[in-house]
């Protein structure tokens, strides 16, 4: 039996699912914000200091059953969890805090907020999923909130160049996510014996290597001169994200996981872009716009007619 057979045919919770997918996006949408607070610091300092610290905290709370894990897992499952940990935090973060600093939170949102598009448009294919036809108005209220949430970023008045670097590292960082997103649902319904709080945990002990190897090079492009004041502030930034995002986000992402089909898990990175758009009218101290109250309206009816979508089991797509 396949992965995906198998988690299709796990026992999904959608309320508490969905919740655990808001707790996720409430959280992450904080990181958001960290590029913003840390500008004289480049995308690989900030993402060599979070998981720096996210995988020592990984490595304590884990330690005690590291020795399990390495009989049980194989060394094909460790490469799996390299490579999580490579898509869904390492070159996902360097991307995503480049396309902050250089395009905004605005137009990184826009782009972040077409992942459930993509992420669904995988997930259709999985045995008992709710086909695309059935999905359809989700995934175009979804498309139509992303609009608006990027069409003033996308008209500002910034350079074309420096706007048109910031989306190129948004494109990459939706291209990252969306395959972590698809890789880690169909890995953890692949192994049952390991709890998503333990998955969490061992991808961050991959996540914190990869890190270790970010220094070198985060000095070597980092010509910035920064004095002691500003790197206990990364310091202290990246433990705070460490902790926030990386080991209670993901570890309620991992549990909303396994409560939900893989078509709505793609929908619940909305919340993540509903939460960082908030942080960042907080953090401009301003309303929010037309476009971007409608975004709003858009992302709520969007996830609703997902789940609606949901609400009666749906079987196969016929053939042809």
């Amino acid at each position: 039996m396949t992965a995906s057979a198998r988690q299709t045919e796990t026992a999904h919770d959608i309320p508490l699912g969905i919740l655990s997918g808001a707790g996720a996006g409430a959280l992450w949408g904080l990181v958001f914000l960290a590029p913003e607070l840390a500008r004289d610091f480049s995308a690989l300092d900030l993402a060599a200091g979070r998981y720096c610290a996210y995988g020592l905290i990984a490595l304590v709370l884990v330690f005690p059953r590291l020795g399990h894990y390495r009989r049980l897992l194989t060394l094909r499952d460790w490469w799996v969890l390299a490579g999580l940990a490579l898509f869904g935090n390492s070159f996902y973060y360097v991307m995503l805090s480049a396309a902050v600093q250089k395009g905004g939170i605005a137009l990184t949102s826009l782009v972040i907020g077409f992942m459930p598009v993509a992420v669904t448009v995988i997930g259709s294919r999985d045995r008992h999923a709710p086909s695309l036809r059935r999905l359809f108005p989700s995934l175009a209220l979804c498309a139509a909130g992303a609009c608006c949430i990027g069409w003033q970023a996308v008209t500002g008045h910034d350079g074309l160049s420096r706007r048109l670097t910031g989306l190129i590292c948004a494109l990459l960082a939706l291209a990252s996510w969306t395959g972590f997103a698809v890789g880690n649902s169909r890995a953890l319904a692949a192994h049952p014996a390991i709890s998503p709080h333990d998955w969490n945990l061992l991808t961050g002990v991959m996540t914190g290597l990869q890190a270790i190897a970010l220094i070198p090079l985060a000095r070597l492009t980092d010509t910035a001169a920064h004095d002691a004041t500003r790197w206990l502030f990364l310091a202290g930034l990246s433990l705070a994200v460490a902790v926030i995002a990386s080991l209670c986000g993901n570890a309620l992402w991992n549990r909303m996981s396994r409560l939900l089909p893989l078509t709505m898990t793609g929908q619940m990175i909305l919340f993540e872009t509903a939460f960082a758009l908030t942080y960042g009218f907080l953090w401009s101290w301003r309303w929010p716009s037309l476009p971007e109250l409608a975004a709003f309206g858009f992302i709520v009816a969007s996830v609703t007619s997902c789940i609606a979508a949901h609400r009666k089991p749906v079987g196969p797509a016929p053939a042809g």
